[in-house]
């Protein structure tokens, strides 16, 4: 029997007004009770605690307000794509304390691996009788999503069942341990990494190459895309928007003291950024091939029982929230709205303790490092001097959260995206990209560095040498940067880049060969893993030369814009063949769009109508149905129309975008080099470092059409590391790098470590011509 337990009930009262009635400053007050708040298993009792300052707002009494406790009749079937459902509801009478509604309960059925939870949430009663929601922000589980009520969850079991805790006691040797960087990071899009889409797929990826690394196999190209890494970082894996249109994913009907629920499987794609703060304790249900928060602990347990444990980084999202998470979050946690929807209340107290504990919580599924999305949209309103200003505190207090997994108390390793001044106009000329790693105290802060960040263009003449003041800030600076050019920002804003540009034909015959090979370009990788200093990444997409673009298919109103801008990827990313197979954008192909050049056609004309009507979808769909001759689609064109098709766009954009797609494409050579150069790095964690008095990089001068980079490091044993890279240009004339006009590059002894395609194996040295994106590294021993 589900019942309130009132002895508990009394402890957490004079637990909650102890504290709230303490002369203590009110974010350490605040600080101690976010670790209670939510759903918790204490013992054989459940205790909820919720923040409902609205509930005062609204002078709504203590009496009205419950906790309604769903409890499944059948458990649903989470893998299940649509289902009938009846929930028994039992409704607890809740106590408060200030702005906190609580209450313990007896006879709830936890969540497990194995079994559904009992599902909850806040509901009140107001003078008309009428009953109003809220749900719980700090869920362990949401099976349905951040806008249904969550489900009551045994997260001990999860954390004392983990398969990796010998991992985590090897890393147990002081009392608070701090992590510090690997020495490169792959950057995946769980759905679009594996055919499944999950983080069980992606799991069971891990393990099975695991298996065999352990047995000492060959592995495929499609294997060696995701071997040599030492850490993963996760695009969000928090909930995200839902369809704003609807149909919501939990739609009830009353049916006395049962409710009949209407469940849809949660189906949305996104690439991760689109969060809503409610939630970001758990997982986005999207991503869970069994609907249980587990999985997530499942494939940190593959990283770190890989024969050589790589370690898990998550992308956290706390600068803004959407729009949507006005819906689900009381108004105290918003300080007014921004170009991403909503910025975040930082200087409220409780909203400030709640969103580290929320960070808390879902770091210590298991990861290593934490990277911060928007690092300067984290601002306060300063109303003394009227301007707004960065919060360094709360981006130090992220790093400082102590975190506690398999009994190991540590403190991760730390990644910020942080390009202030941005949005001002100067901002990639004035941002120094150091701003947090000067104000923090860790020594191993790290930023992602001025070639990581979005507006990078490697596939248009000359973009090496107008980028050379930012490369020297690199070579003197980048021992804490991010490196590399190709990320899930990098790769979409190419995308986006006009055609009609002057773009290097010498990467590829076809578009999609050119944006390919630039940012899969084995002279680029050379340069970022033999000389840069900082720790490179690579975006699985970019290495595995898929698509890649703006993914997200919830919008209604804005939906047809962000398709008319993404609408230029068709020409970079999709060409006649590609479009014609049959697994191809099947949904616009059944709208009538049946070649690619119907759908170009459409596509020219979308987004200059969306420009000169100011975005009036009645007129463009008006101008579009009067197009002479004819554009293909369907008919008639309405306004509905128009967002089907929007839909349709981003539906089969994100099956396009799926790595497993490509593996077929592969090239043998090319995973082979990337995965050999991983190697070559890791056998040298010293290039990590800056460089020293001795070590050299420079471009060869006068240029006369060829952008010729050289770099020799030094290490500490005494090993040389000299390499060569085409990056852009005609080639060059026959030469031998080895006699290039360098410091330190005299004498004997060198051999010849990597070569870039089409270089042989049989070249050891000598004379050589070099085409763009061709390279060598040297090493030599002294």
């Amino acid at each position: 029997m589900i019942q309130r337990n009132e002895t508990s009930t009394a402890a957490l009262l004079d637990w909650l007004d102890g504290l709230l009635g303490s002369y203590q400053p009110a974010f350490d007050v605040q600080q101690v009770i976010a670790p209670r708040v939510g759903a918790h298993q204490r013992d054989s009792h459940a205790e909820f605690v919720f923040w409902t300052p609205e509930l005062l707002e609204q002078r709504v009494p203590a009496g009205d307000v419950f906790l309604e406790c769903l409890e499944p009749q059948t458990p649903p079937d989470l893998a299940r794509a649509r289902q009938q459902a009846s929930f028994k509801r039992t409704r607890i009478p809740m106590e408060r304390a200030e702005a906190y509604s609580f209450v313990c309960v007896d006879g709830l059925t936890a969540g497990s691996r194995d079994q559904i939870g009992t599902f909850y949430r806040l509901v009140w009663r107001d003078t008309a009788g009428d009953w109003h929601q809220i749900l719980d922000p700090m869920a362990w589980s949401l099976p349905y999503g951040a806008f249904a009520p969550a489900e009551f969850y045994d997260i001990a079991s999860l954390q004392h069942d983990r398969a990796d805790t010998e991992y985590w006691q090897a890393q147990n040797t002081a009392e608070v341990v701090k992590l510090g960087p690997p020495v490169n990071i792959q950057q995946i899009h769980v759905p679009t990494a594996t055919a499944g889409g999950t983080l069980a797929s992606l799991a069971t990826l891990y393990n099975r190459l695991a298996e065999k690394v352990r047995a000492g196999l060959p592995l495929e190209p499609s294997e060696r895309l995701f071997a040599g890494y030492d850490a993963v970082q996760l695009l969000p894996v928090e909930p995200t928007t839902v369809y704003e249109a609807g149909p919501g994913f939990w739609q009830e009907e009353e049916d006395g003291d049962l409710l009949q629920v209407d469940l849809t499987r949660p189906d949305t794609t996104n690439w991760g950024y689109d969060v809503v703060i409610a939630g970001m304790a758990t997982v986005n249900p999207c991503l869970l091939e069994t609907g249980r928060p587990d999985e997530l602990v499942d494939f940190a347990c593959a990283l770190h029982n890989f024969p050589r444990p790589k370690r898990l980084i998550l992308d956290v999202v706390f600068g803004h929230s959407d729009n949507q998470g006005t819906d689900v979050l009381n108004s105290n946690w918003f300080a007014g709205p921004n170009m991403y929807g909503q910025n975040m209340n930082y200087k409220n107290p409780t909203v400030r303790a709640l969103m580290l504990e929320l960070q808390r919580r879902k770091v210590n599924f298991g990861a290593d490092g934490v990277r911060v999305d928007g690092a300067q949209d984290f601002k306060w309103w300063d109303a003394e001097a009227e301007t707004l200003r960065h919060d360094d505190e709360y981006l130090q207090s992220m790093a400082d959260i102590v975190q506690d997994v398999a009994g190991t108390k540590y403190r991760p390793w730390f990644i910020f995206e942080d390009g202030r001044p941005w949005p001002q106009e100067d901002w990639e000329l004035s941002s120094t990209y150091r701003a947090v790693i000067d104000g923090q105290r860790d020594e191993d802060v790290f930023q992602w560095g001025p070639l990581t960040f979005a507006h990078n263009t490697p596939f248009l003449y000359g973009f090496w040498p107008s980028k050379w003041w930012r490369i020297r800030e690199i070579l003197n600076h980048g021992s804490n940067w991010i490196s590399g050019c190709a990320n899930h920002d990098t790769l979409r804003r190419g995308t986006q880049v006009d055609t009609k540009l002057n773009v290097n034909t010498r990467l590829g015959q076809t578009r999609m060969e050119i944006l390919d090979k630039a940012y899969d370009n084995p002279a680029i990788q050379l340069v970022t893993y033999a000389a840069f200093p900082g720790v490179p990444m690579d975006f699985l997409n970019a290495s595995a030369r898929a698509s890649w673009g703006f993914i997200r298919n919830q919008d209604d109103k804005y939906g047809v814009k962000v398709v008319a801008e993404e609408a230029i990827s068709l020409k970079w990313q999709v060409d006649e063949y590609s479009y014609s197979l049959p697994q191809s954008f099947p949904r616009l192909k059944a709208m009538g769009f049946e070649t690619r050049d119907s759908l170009a056609r459409f596509m020219e004309f979308l987004p200059a109508l969306v420009e000169v009507t100011d975005y009036d979808l009645n007129v463009i769909a008006k101008l579009l149905a009067e197009v002479d001759p004819m554009l293909d689609g369907p008919r008639p064109l309405t306004v509905q129309v128009l967002k089907e098709i929007a839909r349709a766009w981003m539906d089969d954009m994100h099956e396009y975008c799926n790595v497993a797609r490509h593996h077929s494409l592969l090239s043998e050579t090319q995973t082979e080099f990337n995965h050999q150069l991983r190697d070559f790095r890791r056998a040298r964690p010293w290039l990590r470092d800056n460089l020293g008095d001795r070590d050299r990089f420079d471009y060869q001068r006068p240029v006369n059409g060829t952008v010729l980079f050289s770099s020799l490091r030094h290490g500490p044993d005494g090993e040389q590391v000299f390499m060569v890279a085409h990056m852009e240009g005609g080639p060059t004339e026959e030469f031998d790098p080895l006699r290039m006009p360098i410091q330190g590059l005299e004498g004997f002894g060198w051999q010849v470590a990597l070569r870039t395609t089409p270089i042989g194996d049989d070249f050891i040295g000598g004379p050589l011509s070099l085409h763009d994106s061709m390279g060598l590294v040297y090493t030599r021993q002294l």
